[in-house]
């Protein structure tokens, strides 16, 4: 079986806030909570990332991270500064 030629080209550039360091800008492609590590659920943290303004399209940038393991990251998307942990960030596919 061989994957659809359109989604396996646009995934070269895309990585997971979670890895992104101080510093990134991008743009939110979509969400992925499956593999997060983050004690919620994949549908209550995704809910929650909604809720807080990471939807499809958005701007995003990585203003600070903690001290300790990087851990948490303050990110602005759009016009909100919103602190998360890097476990929940690992659901926020960007470009």
């Amino acid at each position: 079986m061989t994957g659809d030629p359109d989604t396996s080209q646009d995934n070269l550039q895309d990585i997971r806030l979670g890895h992104a360091d101080r510093g990134f800008v991008g743009k939110i492609i979509r969400l992925d909570a499956l593999v997060t590590g983050s004690s919620l659920s994949p549908q209550e943290l995704e809910q929650r990332l909604v809720e807080m303004g990471f939807v499809e399209g958005a701007r995003v940038e990585i203003l600070h991270e903690g001290t300790i393991r990087r851990d948490p990251i303050a990110v602005r998307v759009d016009n909100i500064t919103i602190a998360l942990r890097r476990s929940e960030a690992m659901a926020v596919i960007v470009e």
